[in-house]
């Protein structure tokens, strides 16, 4: 390896750590935002327990801060995007059942698919949004596919969900 390719390599590297620290940055102030309309309606329903909360991507975060994770396959086939309102019912029996109560204003975008170690990127109008593996299995979606997301309409979001793959003959 010539001096050139290590220097590169080791600006690629810088860059994908600035990235990384950029993305967690931003996932900490959506959270902040989201977390401050959350409405903690905990409420005692007999054998179970009510919540309410704001999707984050991965997880439900309710009024106070505390995280509750939606399973993935439920929020693939709902194609739940960050910051749509969730109800969780805790059953007695420790069961957790989530439902979307208010869905967020969404936007479509198309972008390429493309995997990252353990993480699925769709890149688009310079942005990378993750993707949960879950509706990539369920799409069947291969590296380089172009795919339609949906993301919220404002504000920051490292997340979208899959809405389609577009067949490259369309």
């Amino acid at each position: 390896m010539d001096k050139d390719d290590k220097k590169l390599a080791q600006i690629r590297e810088l860059l994908e750590q600035a990235e990384e620290k950029v993305s967690a940055a931003k996932r900490i102030l959506f959270e902040q935002v989201y977390q401050e309309q959350a409405e903690n309606v905990s409420k005692d329903c007999g054998s179970s327990t009510i919540v309410e909360g704001i999707f984050n991507g991965e997880e439900m975060i309710d009024a106070s801060g505390k995280k509750y994770p939606v399973p993935a396959n439920y929020s693939s086939k709902s194609k739940l995007v960050a910051g749509d309102s969730l109800k969780l019912t805790i059953a007695e029996d420790g069961k957790f059942i989530f439902k979307q109560i208010g869905p967020i204003e969404r936007k479509r975008l198309v972008g390429k698919l493309s995997e990252n170690g353990d993480k699925f990127l769709v890149s688009t109008n310079g942005k990378k949004y993750q993707v949960l593996k879950a509706a990539v299995t369920y799409f069947k979606a291969k590296d380089s596919d172009k795919l339609t997301i949906i993301v919220p309409k404002t504000g920051e979001a490292d997340w979208a969900a899959i809405e389609n793959i577009i067949e490259e003959g369309d």
